[in-house]
């Protein structure tokens, strides 16, 4: 779209500028600030351990927030013995003694990333010497960078921490596994969560003997603590808004400054010439994404980009407003119910919430 002052049809020019196209963007994001930028969402910038709020009934909840702080504490000290380690004065340091790594057992909602985000901000370390991310994250990372180079860019690191670890690739959960037991040679932490499906759908949360059981090798490395809970973001929230028109869409697009505007079809088309690692910088300076033509995603490959640019627009809690279908329609039964559903189900999860903080963007 061009950045000259430009008129809706229809109307009168309600904008200096036009929108951002995202289909114009193909931005080019160098290795180092792909790892520079595995830290906490922005909506996780200001948690820490003291803003977590325990529910009294849940005992469990107060007994993680106890060892997640003494796991933190106990990484203050030298980096730990590996393969990889440097010696200080010729002599080797001594590896602290317990698993190296902790595992975060518990359902939607418990508030695990709030957790997880939480150790990392109170682990005594430059930012420079931990690292955050999506289990997605981490294996988009070892695509752009190569696996080798991944080993040397994070064997320095103090922590590591794994958002939403996926075991529905078996794939990219042996090239993660690799990745984790050559990290903890090098002696880095770990800290991991992973998420169930919604319970509706009947099948409980992922438990820790099933997350062990596949990352075999590793399971020695990993403490698991249980954290019970109800899910507190099912506690009165509103109802999804319905879809908009395209009029008010386009209209709210070039009212909003820094709002981008696309056709959801071709931004699918687009997403597919895009490395899913330089996603998040598709969206930079982006205040808003608006949406027209919402309809299911043709296939698997489309539908698993789709979920990465919802987990990065999430993230930066970027809102998306749009005209078409539905956000509980974009995938089909048949994805719904295969073996990257929870994937897509986070994905319905969030886009709706999005939609949600963009309601104010339409004029009433």
């Amino acid at each position: 779209m061009s950045s000259s002052s430009t008129a809706v049809p229809g109307s009168s020019p309600i904008a200096e500028t036009a929108p951002l196209s995202l289909c114009a963007l193909e931005p080019r994001v160098p290795a180092d600030r792909l790892v520079a930028e595995m830290v906490p969402p922005p909506r996780f910038d200001s948690v820490r351990f003291d803003t977590y709020v325990p529910d009294p009934s849940q005992p469990s909840q107060i007994e993680a927030v106890k060892v997640l702080s003494g796991f933190a504490a106990g990484l203050g000290g030298a980096h730990a013995t590996g393969s990889g380690k440097r010696k200080w004065f010729g002599k080797k340091a001594v590896a602290p003694s317990g698993p190296r790594g902790v595992y975060l057992d518990g359902g939607y909602g418990v508030g695990k990333t709030h957790l997880l985000a939480s150790l990392w901000h109170a682990t005594p370390a430059a930012p420079s010497l931990k690292a955050f991310g999506t289990f997605v994250e981490l294996t988009n990372l070892v695509g752009a960078l190569g696996f080798q180079q991944t080993v040397q860019t994070l064997s320095g690191h103090r922590l590591l921490c794994i958002d939403e670890f996926e075991l529905d690739d078996p794939g990219d959960t042996v090239l993660v596994s690799s990745l984790l037991s050559r990290l903890v040679e090098a002696g880095v932490a770990l800290a991991a969560t992973s998420n169930t499906l919604p319970g509706k759908l009947g099948e409980g949360r992922f438990a820790s003997a099933d997350f062990l059981r596949e990352i075999q090798g590793l399971s020695s490395h990993f403490r698991p603590l249980r954290i019970d809970g109800e899910d507190y973001r099912h506690r009165g929230l509103p109802d999804a808004p319905p879809p908009y028109s395209e009029e008010q869409v386009t209209k709210a697009a070039y009212a909003t400054e820094g709002a981008s505007l696309d056709d959801f079809p071709a931004l699918l088309d687009h997403l597919a010439r895009v490395h899913p690692s330089r996603y998040g910088a598709l969206t930079d300076g982006v205040r808003a994404v608006c949406l027209t033509e919402v309809q299911p995603v043709p296939d698997q490959s489309t539908a698993l980009r789709l979920v990465v640019l919802a987990d990065r627009l999430y993230d930066r809690e970027v809102p998306v407003l749009a005209s078409g279908l539905p956000f509980d329609r974009l995938f089909s039964e048949e994805m719904l119910n295969g073996g990257y559903r929870k994937k897509y189900f986070r994905a319905i999860s969030r886009l709706t919430a999005l939609a949600r903080d963009a309601k104010g963007l339409v004029a009433q």
